[in-house]
């Protein structure tokens, strides 16, 4: 019964920083501008992208090779997408204030998948145009 418990309060509390981390993620790349290049190869046609574009995001960085390595950041924030995902199909019923706040949360989650894209699309521009000079 002890261990029980004790590994029930450890999951928990490594859940409150995981989303903690996740939410640093966030926060960090709204500081981020996405650029005009961007958002045309995603077709975000608006100043960030919506929930919708996620899955397309996700496909197109895995096109694209890794900038500084970026990928634990995007199967961090992929996670917790689909975590706030599950949270939502299990709180719509019982807490359904909570819906736009969550949407809020994976509409971050998905302006971090566009940052990292266009990280990854300026990084490979500048390869190629120092390949291309040499």
């Amino acid at each position: 019964m002890i261990a029980s418990l004790i590994c029930g309060i450890s999951s928990l509390t490594l859940l409150q920083f995981f989303v903690s981390y996740s939410r640093s993620i966030i926060a960090e790349s709204r500081g981020h501008k996405l650029s005009e290049q961007a958002r045309e190869i995603c077709g975000i046609t608006t100043s960030s992208p919506d929930v919708e574009h996620f899955g397309r995001l996700n496909q197109l960085i895995a096109l694209c090779p890794e900038v500084d390595d970026d990928g634990f950041k995007v199967r961090t924030v992929s996670m917790y997408f689909y975590l706030l995902g599950f949270a939502k199909t299990i709180m719509s019923w019982a807490f359904p204030a909570a819906n736009p706040w969550i949407e809020a949360e994976r509409g971050g989650c998905a302006y971090v998948a566009a940052v990292v894209l266009d990280r990854r699309i300026a990084r490979n521009r500048m390869i190629v145009a120092d390949l291309a000079s040499h």
